[in-house]
């Protein structure tokens, strides 16, 4: 398991702070660090049209890819779900695993601070990524 990174984790506490989550109340904040090690934030943006909608993970994921880099780890900062860590969720892990690969490691928080670690592989270990 990968060990955990605590300036990526602040990173998206900091990104969860600026969640646009009228609707739901649920902010979650990401962090995306890259090959070259830029960290990109992301943070939850909600919309009427739930369809319009957009994860924090995948917030930060594309803004990596059109800077022409490539995620090498990702951390999740959310309440607790049904009084568990927050995970992404699979759209957001096939994105990660399209653009980094099944190494691209994963770091989930609550609040409180309490975390743990995977990869996208470990969480989505038959996702189809490219070659």
């Amino acid at each position: 398991m990968p060990v955990i990174d605590p300036l990526l984790l602040d990173e998206a506490v900091a990104a969860r702070a600026r969640a646009y989550v009228p609707y739901s109340g649920f902010a979650m904040g990401a962090a995306v660090r890259t090959d070259r090690g830029s960290i990109v934030p992301g943070a939850l943006v909600e919309n009427v049209s739930l369809g319009l909608a957009m994860c924090a993970e995948r917030v930060a994921l594309f803004a990596v890819s059109t800077a022409g880099e490539r995620p090498t780890a990702l951390a999740l900062v959310a309440k607790r779900t049904n009084g568990r860590l927050t995970y992404p969720c699979g759209a957001c892990l096939q994105v990660a695993l399209e653009l980094g690969g099944p190494t691209v490691e994963v770091f989930v928080s609550d609040p409180a601070g309490e975390s743990a670690s995977s990869t996208v592989g470990e969480l989505l270990p038959h996702g189809p990524h490219r070659p």
